[in-house]
């Protein structure tokens, strides 16, 4: 079983809207809408990794990191500890630099149905923020 960390960036500006991103067609979760994140590397902390991986997928520098939330989800093939920070100060305009669509959306109105199903309670807990 893979067993994977994850740190994920949940980009909110001042009006309270949220960059998302939308998953590739070939990738696990297909065309499932996302908060842009990826893999914890080898001696990297997850705030570290948050900062990365918001640099190389929507191409913005990342100030200040604040974790929001930490949940655990099992697949049948792997088993995934999902680290979401809170990233309200960056350099740069957000954008799909892999050539995946991107949008902002209010936080309230965020749909779980279409985000993976790890993504429910962090989508419930920012509709109640």
């Amino acid at each position: 079983m893979k067993i994977l960390q994850i740190a994920v960036g949940i980009i909110r500006n001042p009006q309270g809207e949220i960059f998302i991103t939308q998953r590739a067609a070939d990738a696990h979760m297909a065309n499932k809408w996302e908060f842009p994140g990826g893999k914890i590397e080898e001696g990297e902390t997850p705030e570290q990794a948050v900062i990365r991986e918001l640099h190389e997928e929507v191409g913005i520098k990342a100030g200040a990191a604040s974790l929001f939330d930490k949940l655990e989800y099992r697949f049948p093939d792997r088993h995934i500890t999902l680290w979401f920070y809170l990233v309200e100060q960056w350099e740069g305009e957000p954008w799909g630099k892999e050539g995946q669509p991107g949008r902002w959306v209010h936080q309230t109105q965020l749909l779980a149905d279409e985000f993976p199903p790890a993504n429910e309670p962090v989508i419930s807990k920012l509709a109640n923020a």
